[in-house]
């Protein structure tokens, strides 16, 4: 063979290695998008969105009263200058606080964070993360003991956006009741459902459901697509306000403040049996 053809083969062989190696390398790079994609964006998808646009506000009639939710990823709030904040021209009147998650998590702003919104006058709730890792009952009894909800108070909350892909609909669905009745018995009241629009249809669309007060996520969007009854709409994941540094979900309430206030917990339903 001449040195030529040696060459030629040497550099046909360095070509081929190279293709096959930049394929190989796409083909790694697309099972990780997947598989990224796959865990931790479809199970939350409605979560993301605030990546690909801006804040889309609600339009109509009914869209008045406005809230926010929060948690430790909102960092050190200036309480003072959310005092005063506007949405729309509409004043704060209610904040949801992430207060536990699982049978063992407490978020680390919580308590500053419960005791801030009542000192600056906004009406509170408090808000416990659904884990699939933890045993419903346990997960309402840590509720319990480290949540003290009091008269004004939005009735407790029950974020739930994920089922073990292992279990049932069935059984499934008798853990969130098994958590929402243990919950029910101290306080006396219907707990919040927060849930996603989908994952509702989905996995809660149920009879046994219907009486709870439901708190629906559904982003950019003008109205509320979910043709059931609810409470609360979290319209965004990308607001922005004063005396918060980055993002803040934003909320609405389906009714007056008077209505707002009404669905607060009362003396005669937060008594020790």
């Amino acid at each position: 063979m001449s040195k030529r053809k040696k060459r030629n083969k040497r550099s046909t062989s360095r070509l081929l290695s190279r293709k096959i190696w930049w394929a190989g390398g796409i083909f790694v790079a697309a099972v990780y998008i997947i598989a990224f994609y796959y865990f931790f964006v479809s199970p939350t998808g409605f979560r993301w969105h605030a990546l690909y646009g801006d804040v889309t506000y609600p339009k109509g009639e009914g869209y008045e009263i406005q809230g926010i939710d929060i948690s430790h990823y909102q960092g050190d709030i200036d309480w003072e200058a959310l005092r005063n904040a506007m949405i729309q021209k509409a004043p704060i009147r209610f904040v949801i606080i992430k207060a536990t998650e699982g049978a063992s998590i407490v978020d680390e702003n919580f308590e500053d964070n419960f005791y801030n919104a009542r000192e600056y006058g906004f009406i509170r709730g408090a808000y416990h993360f659904y884990s699939i890792k933890s045993d419903a009952k346990a997960q309402a009894y840590f509720f319990l003991d480290k949540v003290k909800l009091e008269d004004g108070d939005l009735p407790p909350v029950l974020d739930v956006e994920h089922k073990p892909n292992e279990q049932s609909t069935e059984d499934f669905q008798k853990d969130v009741l098994t958590w929402l009745h243990i919950i029910e018995d101290r306080y006396h009241v219907k707990p919040i459902i927060y849930t996603y629009y989908k994952f509702k249809q989905k996995y809660l669309s149920d009879n046994r459901f219907d009486d709870y007060p439901y708190w629906i996520a559904h982003y950019y969007v003008e109205k509320m697509e979910y043709k059931g009854e609810w409470k609360f709409w979290q319209h965004t994941d990308a607001g922005k306000l004063p005396g918060i540094k980055g993002y803040v979900d934003f909320n609405i309430y389906n009714g007056s403040y008077y209505d707002l206030k009404q669905l607060t917990i009362k003396s005669e339903n937060n008594s020790e049996e």
